[in-house]
């Protein structure tokens, strides 16, 4: 969002905080999505859904590096295929990166799409 790395207590942070919560605070539904580790955006992700007076479900795709290989495989784009490698994903992958008080539900590789999405917009 700023161009800047992520980095624990980057500012990036702050600012998806304030998005989020202006977004909420005016009426609007948020999503914050991304590859949000715990140890980085915990706090503020826990501060924000206790903040929230509506629904505030969160969750977290578990599914293992080999298949987040194989479909990452599966997008469209070449170019981005040809910029993000498997190398960049085994970078950024962190098995089981849960945020503390069990604040996710976790969904598990089986799921499948349309399973995935009913069962967010069922419970959110």
């Amino acid at each position: 969002m700023l161009r800047e790395h992520d980095w624990p207590g980057g500012v990036n942070i702050g600012l998806i905080d304030l998005t989020a919560r202006y977004a909420l605070d005016n009426g609007f539904h948020a999503v914050v999505e991304g590859i949000l580790y715990a140890d980085r955006y915990g706090t503020m992700l826990q501060a924000l859904v206790r903040a929230h007076r509506g629904i505030s479900p969160c969750y977290y795709l578990d599914v293992p590096y080999s298949e987040t290989v194989r479909r990452h495989a599966t997008k469209a784009d070449a170019e981005y295929l040809q910029h993000v490698t498997p190398d960049h994903l085994s970078n950024w992958y962190r098995d089981k990166d849960l945020l503390p008080e069990a604040l996710e539900t976790v969904i598990d590789a089986a799921s499948t799409l349309d399973a995935t999405v009913q069962q967010i917009l069922h419970e959110s």
